[in-house]
């Protein structure tokens, strides 16, 4: 029998075969969407939904397209899908032009451009390795990066000019550079114009970022890999902005880079000028500019600041009639806000824009942070749910249709409806994942007196009372990520690790998304202190729910990335109440992270570095008196493996025993089947001997 960390991998957690990347047709007739053909295979299909008949089809088939030659994906094009955390083969994204009757996207390092009506599927001539080819509106042209320069082919594949080339080997063109990419959630590194006449395009030049190396100790015959990483207080990319039309001309888009160098967000509407969103270094301050199109300069539409940090979101844009639409903090909650008004009630945290219409918006918004549902917005305040229950929705909308995909407590799975006036009543599209091995048995509470969003898990055979169990805590516990969400799919890892012996605790404290922008900002300089507190609140209530099924003299930690970095912290700074831990690919010094994620919530290190002192792990390696295993991929070009040797050497120095688990060549996700399970097992294993006995 296949075990589940097997299975997870497999499965890329039992996320194969879900729909993914929707979109509708202006007329609302057709779903356009990637699909893996089942719940094991990773190689992703372009699929069509009808939305009158509900007849699917496969219009990209990637495997049909190589002739059974193997992908090879560029350097650039595995650096970016590192920065979506993408682990798919075959087709990863597309776009559509206006009609929605021409889709282009990357395959095997070439641009390719579908016609959707006829079924015809052709590539295109390309000068080098194609990252992120995208279709002009009109459907007559596409563009691409390749080799630092920005290119545009014509989609008969007659014309493939440069219109951006670089002028020296750290300047590119047309992508989103490490720092957007990373943690502003901008992925994209140039916009087309409605018309298809221009384009917005990105130019970052590497020049002044450190050079780190990033080495492959298994292979020492390899020469290390050079990368430019702007750890914290050192320079960033110098990032701009410039208009750049089909002749090869170009204009630069004017702001004040010297005090605003963060280019968050750029929209491009066909109601209004582009429109870009740019933050200062220390994100407490950011405009929302328009673009003029003739000279490049700019409008100020919004000035934001926040003491402490400016929140990006939806990015901001034109609507029907010319309206500003953003999401942005104000009257401590999340809200919609039109021509510069808060429009939304302050009881829902708005959490993104799905669709802009004449009189509302559609988005996604919670009043209980547990929960994501779609709503209506009116412009005039009013607030309709479209969806409702324990359950995380998300949608697209296109003309009179709406798709909007459920994941609950009440199963596993996802579910993905089509409403509107072309659906029938039971419109869906068809959901092809793996079914799981069984359905965890999830309690939610409120602990503490924070109300501490908590999910606690037993094993599956526990009767209550019967005995005291181990606990484990498994957080990941940081800013801007949520583990204890209303679905069942989130807490699959948990109730087998509950299976092996323990009590599993899920918290989310302080910092993590859907409970307003006060509760974020919290965290703000005391990431350590204020993270790990809330473990420990979480673990009392526990402890009180549950005086006779848990056992508190073995309190177990363990996670990954932020989680890893509380793991370690927890058995370094509190081992009178936790026991042991693993820490897998934790940030153990501040220093060696990347500028906005660290600066946002500590600041400038050369300006403050007591604070830095007082959010490391390294100075507190003589504390440790409990069992720690420290796990890093080698390989990680997001968390250095650095920050696990330089504490392991810490430890070492001060005489503290502890386990290291180097994994080569593995990045800071870990997709293969054997790894991903063996790893699972280890660490078990390691959980159960130090705290089962």
């Amino acid at each position: 029998m296949t075990s589940y960390p097997r299975l997870a991998a497999r499965t890329a957690r039992f996320t194969l075969g879900i729909p993914r990347n929707l979109t509708v047709s202006p007329d609302g007739r057709r779903v356009r969407y990637l699909r893996t053909p089942d719940g094991v295979t990773r190689t992703g299909q372009l699929w069509e939904h009808d939305v009158s008949t509900g007849e699917e089809r496969v219009l990209v088939d990637p495997d049909a397209l190589l002739g059974g030659e193997g992908e090879q994906l560029s350097a650039q094009e595995r650096a970016r899908r590192e920065r979506t955390r993408e682990g798919g083969a075959g087709l990863v994204g597309y776009s559509l032009d206006a009609d929605g009757d021409r889709a282009a996207f990357a395959l095997s390092g070439r641009a390719w451009v579908a016609d959707l009506r006829t079924g015809e599927v052709t590539a295109l001539p390309s000068a080098g390795a194609v990252v992120d080819p995208r279709i002009d509106p009109t459907g007559r042209r596409v563009a691409y990066s390749s080799g630092g320069a920005l290119r545009v082919v014509e989609t008969d594949g007659s014309r493939d000019v440069a219109l951006a080339e670089p002028d020296s080997p750290t300047q590119v063109w047309g992508l989103a550079d490490f720092i957007a990419a990373e943690e502003l959630s901008r992925f994209r590194g140039f916009w087309w114009a409605p018309d298809g006449s221009t384009l917005l395009v990105e130019r970052y030049d590497e020049a002044p970022v450190p050079t780190w190396f990033v080495s492959d100790p298994e292979h020492p015959e390899r020469e290390p890999v050079a990368q430019r990483y702007p750890a914290a207080g050192s320079p960033n990319a110098e990032v701009s902005l410039w208009l750049v039309t089909l002749d090869g001309s170009r204009t630069e888009v004017v702001w004040d880079r010297d005090r605003l160098e963060y280019l968050a967000s750029v929209t491009w509407t066909d109601h209004g000028r582009p429109v870009v969103q740019v933050l200062s270094r220390d994100q407490r301050t950011a405009q929302v500019l328009a673009v003029d199109v003739g000279d490049g300069s700019t409008e100020v539409l919004r000035e934001l600041s926040d003491p402490a940090w400016v929140e990006v979101t939806s990015p901001p844009r034109f609507g029907p009639g010319g309206r500003l639409v953003s999401v942005e903090d104000t009257d401590g909650a999340r809200r919609l806000v039109v021509d510069g008004r808060p429009v939304s009630p302050t009881d829902w945290q708005v959490r993104s824009l799905v669709s802009v219409g004449v009189d509302a918006v559609v988005a996604t918004a919670s009043q209980e942070p547990t929960e994501v549902q779609v709503v209506r917005l009116g412009y005039d305040g009013s607030l309709e749910p479209l969806t409702s229950g324990a359950a995380v929705h998300s949608a697209v909308v296109g003309g009179p249709t709406t798709v909007v995909l459920r994941s609950g407590l009440d199963r596993v799975g996802t579910t993905v409806s089509v409403t509107g006036e072309l659906a029938p009543d039971d419109g869906h599209v068809v959901v092809a994942s793996e079914p799981a091995p069984f359905e965890p048995t999830v309690q939610l509470l409120h602990a503490g007196p924070r109300s501490l969003r908590t999910a606690v898990l037993f094993p599956r055979d526990h009767v209550r009372g019967s005995r005291r169990l181990p606990v484990l805590m498994d957080p990941y516990g940081g800013p801007h990520a949520q583990r204890v969400l209303a679905s069942a799919r989130m807490f699959l890892e948990p109730q087998w690790l509950a299976d092996q012996g323990f009590c599993v605790v899920v918290t989310d404290g302080r910092g993590t998304p859907g409970r307003g922008p006060a509760w974020e900002r919290e965290v703000l300089d005391s990431l350590a202190a204020v993270t790990l507190a809330d473990q420990v609140d979480a673990l009392e209530a526990v402890a009180a729910e549950f005086p006779d099924d848990v056992d508190t003299t073995r309190v177990g930690i363990t996670g990954w990335s932020y989680g890893g970095y509380l793991s370690a912290l927890a058995v370094l700074a509190r081992p009178d109440v936790f026991h042991a831990a693993v820490a897998g690919a934790p940030v153990t010094e501040w220093r060696l992270y990347d500028t906005a994620y660290t600066e946002r919530y500590l600041g400038d290190p050369g300006e403050r570095p007591d604070v830095y002192d007082r959010n490391s792990l390294i100075p507190l390696a003589a504390d440790l008196e409990r069992p720690l295993m420290l796990v890093h991929g080698l390989a990680d070009d997001n968390v250095m493996a650095a920050h696990t040797l330089q504490l392991s050497s810490a430890l070492l120095a001060a005489g503290r025993p502890h386990t290291v688990l180097p994994l080569s060549g593995v990045t800071h996700m870990t997709t293969a089947e054997t790894v991903a399970e063996n790893l699972k097992l280890l660490q078990v294993d390691f959980l159960r001997t130090h705290l089962q006995g």
